[in-house]
């Protein structure tokens, strides 16, 4: 079983950008990082550091010593870590200038992600990150077009898992909205289709990363 990464190399990874998963740091820092199988140096200039999947599963769990304790702290709320609206939230972040701004961001790293790790360097379509992330990459494709999330009794998109493999299931409140939700998912490189829940008839759309 290999060891847990340093302190050091733990402020790393929890620094790393929170959707793109891109790292600073020290060579030394990074080397290790990639030693450890926790960081991949991409083979293109400019050469960043990104996180691996067993990178993000470090960073996204809770921190040992806050396991082992007996009677652990409230936990204070993680600050500045972006995550976009799936819908249905019961706190979700207040509109504002700023959050535009770290949407648009957001939208713009994971381009960025998908030009420096797609083999071909293609933008237009999604990449491992996401294929790893569908809930929440097909929720920014959604949000960073300026659809809105249901929020309390606003009516609004939501996206949800499902069983099957490399698939997220859309929600709309009206048929317009639904087909609005699908051309911006096939715009950012997803393929949507249109489908009728059996039971509650409710049209949803089932949306999947394209791969050509």
């Amino acid at each position: 079983m290999s060891r847990p990464p340093t302190a050091a190399q733990r402020r790393v990874i929890e620094a790393a950008d929170p959707v793109t998963g891109r790292l600073r740091g020290t060579e030394a820092q990074l080397a290790a990082l990639v030693k450890r199988g926790l960081a991949f140096r991409h083979p293109r200039p400019p050469h960043e550091h990104f996180l691996t999947p067993a990178g993000h599963r470090i960073r996204e769990a809770e921190p040992p010593e806050a396991v082992s304790e007996a009677k652990p702290a409230e936990p204070a709320p993680r600050t500045g870590v972006f995550a976009a609206r799936v819908g249905g939230e019961e706190e979700p972040p207040a509109d504002t200038p700023a959050r535009l701004r770290e949407v648009h961001s957001a939208w713009q790293g994971l381009l960025e992600l998908r030009r420096m790790t797609n083999p071909d360097g293609a933008v237009d379509r999604p990449c491992g990150w996401e294929r790893t992330h569908l809930v929440r990459a097909a929720a920014l494709a959604l949000e960073a077009a300026g659809h809105r999330p249901a929020s309390g009794s606003a009516d609004g998109y939501r996206v949800r898992a499902t069983p099957q493999p490399e698939a997220v299931a859309v929600y709309a409140a009206d048929p317009d909205s639904l087909a609005a939700c699908a051309a911006t998912l096939e715009r950012a490189g997803w393929q949507p289709g249109a489908y009728t829940e059996p039971r509650t008839r409710e049209r949803y759309l089932l949306a999947s990363p394209r791969r050509v």
